[in-house]
């Protein structure tokens, strides 16, 4: 299909007020939610029911008293994901609780079942400090064959992490930070080529310091090999120096460098590569005219970017852009990521994520946007033009594709050493 045709064919976006109503009924109807359990065994008889619950249960739970790792050969355990939040930051909505975030939370559910074929249990906690919610994950460990943290705020989601990855002999991931991260790295892997950009020569800006941004500065340290020389992070009281008056809080203190520059329109006109997870609009156009050329601006708040693409593009044709938002090229989504992750650590057997893991991940994402997409992917995607470019520099969420291009990496990580020694910790500052 030729690419005028493409964008004729696309639906207009829907208005504020009428994605809300479509979204209110597709939640309420035909039956409330989007998660729902289903049986694997018949249950059609006294026989099944006698095998099923009692007397014939109790001898996989003898077997498994035996010997604990049984449960993975006579129950769910290795197939089912529990995902745990307090609602503390959920989505663009901010601090909205527990309860309020349960629809987020089944629609996480929905997706593991959706790419990757894994159940998974929403688990709302209202927990009074991160010591409460700790202890209680902790507690319900043993149902999961893996726990996926989210939508908990900065810095409690740091401490979170780190005292459960140590406490827990089962894989835990905070997929705001890591699956961002991974998918933000492959991102950037394709645009480099791209643009023909040396990581060893770029200078990166970070806009936000919260957990997206601290996940995806620690991943592109390593991944990439960077120095903390060529980052720069801006949070909402200005550049993280060491210099800086105003106070930076301990969490943020490892991304600190000694810099004269005290604006953000400095740190832009010095940079190859901007990464936005802060808030809309606060790039202009003029500060992107100054930028070094072939720019890549990854603008990843949501719903409002901190600049529109088009508005980008206008100001800088050379760029390559990306954003979070799926109504525009190159989405930036962790939903391209975190299936496919815990698919791969759980069919490996594996008790922790690590860089090796999320190194694999990252290769084996941009590998698949180079592959020529079949025709039916790009009918699901409406129509776009899906050829490795400016515009295509990441597969898209329903490519089937992605299952098995990546979970094979993702295993044969997991069952390596992980001999790699990290610039950046997955818990600093939190030992």
């Amino acid at each position: 299909m030729s690419e005028p045709a493409a964008i004729a064919n696309k639906k207009p976006p829907l208005s504020a007020k009428e994605l809300a109503d479509s979204a209110l009924e597709y939640h309420r109807k035909p039956s409330p939610g989007k998660i729902a359990l289903q049986l694997t065994k018949p249950a059609e008889t006294s026989a099944d029911l006698a095998l099923a619950y009692s007397p014939g249960v109790a001898s996989p739970c003898l077997r498994i008293e035996e010997s604990p790792a049984e449960v993975y050969n006579y129950t769910n355990k290795g197939n089912l994901i529990g995902i745990v939040s307090n609602g503390s930051a959920v989505l663009g909505l901010g601090n909205i609780g527990a309860l309020a975030s349960k629809p987020v939370m089944e629609g996480k559910a929905m997706l593991f079942k959706k790419f990757a074929g894994l159940d998974a249990f929403d688990i709302e906690i209202n927990a009074p400090s991160p010591e409460v919610f700790i202890e209680t994950v902790a507690n319900i460990s043993p149902t999961f064959g893996a726990i996926n943290l989210e939508d908990i705020r900065a810095p409690e989601c740091f401490f979170i992490e780190h005292r459960l990855r140590r406490r827990l002999d089962i894989p835990v991931m905070h997929d705001d930070q890591h699956g961002t991260a991974v998918v933000a790295c492959a991102a950037l892997l394709n645009a480099l080529e791209l643009q023909n950009k040396n990581p060893k020569n770029m200078r990166v800006l970070v806009l936000g310091a919260g957990a997206a941004a601290a996940a995806i500065t620690r991943l592109m340290i390593n991944f990439f090999g960077l120095l903390k020389r060529q980052i720069t992070m801006f949070d909402s009281r200005g550049i993280l120096s060491t210099q800086r008056e105003a106070p930076i809080e301990s969490y943020k203190m490892s991304f600190a460098r000694d810099t004269r520059m005290r604006t953000l329109e400095a740190a832009v006109r010095v940079s190859d590569v901007v990464i936005g997870v802060s808030r809309g609009g606060v790039l202009k156009p003029e500060m992107l005219k100054k930028m070094r050329e072939r720019p890549i601006i990854l603008a990843l708040a949501n719903p409002v970017p901190e600049i529109m693409p088009a508005v980008a593009l206008a100001a800088r044709p050379d760029a390559i852009v990306a954003t979070g938002r799926s109504d525009f090229d190159n989405q930036v989504n962790n939903s391209i990521c975190f299936p496919y992750l815990f698919r791969g650590i759980l069919e490996a057997r594996a008790a922790r994520f690590s860089w090796r893991i999320f190194f694999a991940a990252a290769r084996a994402i941009a590998a698949l946007a180079r592959e020529k997409v079949p025709p039916e992917i790009v009918r699901a995607s409406g129509g776009e033009c899906l050829e490795f470019g400016p515009r295509y520099i990441l597969p898209k969420q329903l490519d089937p594709r992605l299952l098995d291009f990546v979970v094979p990496e993702i295993i044969k990580a997991a069952k390596e050493p992980d001999t790699i020694s990290p610039v950046a910790t997955f818990g600093e500052g939190y030992e």
